[in-house]
This record gives structure tokens, sequence and C-alpha cells, in this order.
């Protein structure tokens, strides 16, 4: 199996009420945010992103991170599971000319509203059934997705990233490591349905065959 490796040290951080939040929070905005529409991309900021635009501050200082771990380079591939608009993506082929970029994600609302230049690349798709041949990738990374499935369902999905990569992955999930972590995690959360200590997790990765690196999403 992989390592726990934090491969978005450089994403920006940024304050998160997370006690305010979980208060404000209902389950009816739950409802409205799984379902990934308009609502939880550009809509009120209490069922999602309030506006999930591209900014360029957020990826690229991330690639050049995913550039030397993976060795990405001109003629090599990569997939993200759960590519939302085309952002990451739009900066990964932006400063690595040549690289091949491909995205899916569930959200017909936010492959619709892709960022241009990623739309020929990006398609409609279930995580748990990735249409793509065996070892179609030299990566493959998935942040902050996998776990919107139910227990079940993020096994499938991530026996599709296995299946669809060349050896080489990366995901992050929502996780926690104590008790104090596990109340803010699900004070936070708005769309995951599987939610794990980081043993946990460890040992569901070894449960369904996930051999790829993996980091933590803890609010």
């Amino acid at each position: 199996m992989g390592q726990a490796i934090d491969l978005l040290e450089h994403y920006p951080k940024t304050p998160r009420a997370v006690s305010e939040r979980g208060a404000a929070k209902s389950e009816e905005d739950r409802r409205i945010a799984r379902q990934f529409g308009a609502d939880f991309f550009d809509g009120d900021r209490r069922h999602g992103y309030g506006g999930f635009n591209y900014q360029p501050r957020f990826w690229q200082p991330v690639v050049p991170t995913f550039r030397d771990y993976f060795g990405l380079a001109a003629g090599q591939s990569l997939l993200d599971v759960g590519c939302a608009k085309g952002f990451m993506l739009h900066d990964l082929a932006t400063l690595i000319p040549g690289l091949v970029v491909k995205g899916v994600d569930v959200s017909e609302y936010a492959i619709a509203n892709a960022i241009e230049d990623m739309r020929p690349h990006v398609q409609i798709a279930d995580a748990q059934a990735l249409p793509f041949p065996d070892r179609s990738f030299d990566v493959v990374i998935s942040i902050n997705t996998v776990h919107n499935l139910e227990r079940a369902e993020c096994g499938k999905a991530l026996q599709e990233i296995e299946r669809v990569s060349r050896g080489k992955s990366f995901i992050t999930v929502d996780a926690y490591r104590n008790d104090a972590e596990k109340e803010r995690m699900y004070a936070w959360n708005l769309t995951a349905r599987t939610i794990m200590s980081v043993d946990e997790w460890v040992a569901f990765f070894a449960e369904v065959g996930y051999s790829g690196d993996y980091f933590w999403f803890i609010p």
C-alpha cells in the first residue's frame, strides 16, 4: 500500500469557523449540497461553495509538488476523479506543457460549466464506473471526492482508481485522529457519506485493495 503524504501542503489554508458552520447547517442544506448542482457550486453559501470560480492562487502552488512527486512530464497522462469545473486540470496542463489531462465528475452542472479550455477533456461519470480501460493513466488523483459515497460505493471507487492507474495515485478523504477532530468533522461536513478515523481508512484501503498514496482532510 502507498503512504500518507501531504501533497497539498502548498494549497492555501483559510481559517474555518467550524462551530458556526455546524450550527448553521441543516439536513436540508446537506440534501441540496449532495445533488452537486448549481446550488452547491454557485448558489447560497449554506449549500456549498457560494460561488465556485477559477482562482490561480489555489492550484498553481500545488502543481510543482505533483510534478516533482510523480515525475509528471510531457506525454504522460493524468486523470482527476471529481474534477468539478476542471480548475486543477487547467493549471496542470498550463504549468506542465504536453501533459495529457482528463477529468470526470458526477455533476452535470460542473461539467457543463467547466473552464473553457478543459471542456474537451472532462465528462460526466460515476467514480464507481470510470469510463476508461485498465491502466489508462500514469497518475490518478481524487481530491475530497470518494468519501461522498456510501462505504461500499467508496470501496468500488477506490478499486476503479486502482484499475485505471498504472500504479500511481493520490486521494484525500475526510478523516479524524481523535474525538475532538471527529466532532469538528461532523460539524463541518456537508457532503461526505463515509467518514472514518485515519486508522480505519488505512485498514479500509487494505481491505478494498487500494495501493496508492493518500492524505486527510481535517478541518
